[in-house]
């Protein structure tokens, strides 16, 4: 088993390029094993979550993602990449839908799901083609706007579609390309999950078509997990830690 356990509760706690160091620590006495993978994340870069799914499958025979409490969008994503997904009655996972960073007037950072602000765009463009003409509260919006922003959009939407489409049909629909197809879709449907923390249960993961292990509260295993996590999170809080990462050689925590 590995751990990787975040701070969810802190802006910097998302799944970034300094995650790649601990990961190659905790990965480098694994060779062609079945691997559990703990995971508690709210998401962050894609392309590192890619990385991450890299590493751990050129390492393990075979993968299953545990989640005690949350894996969502990019860790979602990470989790989409296992054989199988561990889920417990507190677990959840996310929509796929990605985040982008955005500079605000004043100077600050915030993020957004790529798809609600293409879709508030395209909710200012039928206001024009409505009334004629552009409304003068959009003015000062719309002049700091740059193009390339829309572009990347959509093409960060695409790409977490290709993610979960590629490891899906590598792995847990290896034999059902449709089906890792259709997941993919329903995943990122901004329709279906209309908000970016929408909670999947274990439920809804198996009706989506997710390979789900769900085990119950006084499952032995599930007891062990949960008591695991608890322990992670008791330390990220005494010790206002942003990550943990662990094996049974190796334990690194960030701060």
């Amino acid at each position: 088993m590995i751990v990787y356990i975040t701070n969810i509760r802190h802006p910097a706690g998302g799944i970034n390029r300094d995650d790649i160091p601990p990961f190659a620590d905790i990965l480098h006495d694994i060779e062609n094993v079945d691997v559990d993978l703990m995971i508690h994340s709210a998401g962050g870069d894609i392309d590192v979550a890619e990385k991450i799914v890299y590493m751990c499958r050129k390492k393990a025979k075979g993968l299953r993602v545990v989640v005690p409490e949350c894996a969502k969008s990019a860790a979602t994503l990470i989790a989409l990449a296992a054989e199988v997904i561990v889920m417990g009655y507190t677990s959840e996972l996310g929509p796929i839908d990605p985040q982008i960073i955005i500079t605000t007037p004043d100077g600050k950072t915030i993020s957004r799901p790529a798809k609600s602000f293409l879709d508030g765009l395209d909710k200012i463009r039928k206001e024009v083609e409505e009334q004629g003409k552009l409304p003068v509260i959009y003015y000062p919006l719309l002049s700091q706007l740059d193009p390339a922003l829309i572009d990347f959009c959509d093409k960060v939407i695409e790409r977490s579609k290709q993610f979960a489409f590629k490891w899906l049909s590598k792995y847990m629909c290896k034999h059902n390309q449709a089906k890792a197809k259709e997941i993919a879709e329903r995943l990122s449907d901004v329709n279906t999950y209309l908000t970016h923390g929408t909670v999947i249960d274990n439920d809804e993961a198996k009706q989506l078509g997710l390979k789900v292990e769900v085990l119950e509260p006084k499952n032995s295993l599930w007891e062990h997990f949960w008591r695991l996590y608890c322990k992670y999170e008791i330390s990220i809080r005494t010790h206002k830690l942003l990550k943990i990462f662990e094996s049974s050689k190796v334990s690194i925590s960030l701060s």
